[in-house]
């Protein structure tokens, strides 16, 4: 089984057994954006939270070494995006990157933000005029050091 049909056996199993995914995140103590990515296949499961995922889930016991590989990150299926969600952030950062990177720069000097010391937050907050969806990104500065090779 490949780790797309494994994706889509999971959903399945999340979707007929009722569960929502920030119950399968409780159920590891993990915050519920990692454990949704994870279980989506963008990163390894420890083998403990693994067996208790799969459990959960009702899945065959040799899930859990394959919730636990190293995955491939990434990997949209297309360049630019077409799923409408997914676009609004891809349109995001055409808009916004630019002006981010500037700040970026200005604040803290010539770096990234890292995507590996990083968490993610998604929170829903009432407004009068519609419910507002609150991404929070927080990465740790890397500043670029350039060395030169010996």
């Amino acid at each position: 089984m490949t780790r797309e049909q494994l994706t889509a056996e999971i959903v399945a199993a999340r979707l007929t057994k009722g569960l929502s995914w920030q119950q399968l995140a409780d159920a590891i103590g993990k915050p519920v954006v990692w454990t949704t990515a994870a279980l989506l296949g963008q990163h390894p499961i420890p083998a403990d939270a693994a067996r208790t995922l799969v459990d959960l889930l009702g899945l065959a016991d040799d899930a859990v070494p394959r919730l636990g590989a190293v995955p491939m990150r990434g990997g949209l299926p297309t360049a630019v995006p077409t799923d409408p969600t997914i676009y609004r952030f891809y349109e995001v950062l055409q808009v916004y990157g630019p002006a981010i990177k500037e700040l970026i720069h200005e604040q803290f000097g010539d770096g990234i933000m890292s995507a590996i010391n990083f968490s993610v937050d998604v929170q829903k907050k009432p407004h009068p005029d519609g419910d507002r969806v609150v991404v929070t990104l927080d990465g740790k500065y890397l500043p670029y050091d350039w060395t030169a090779a010996d």
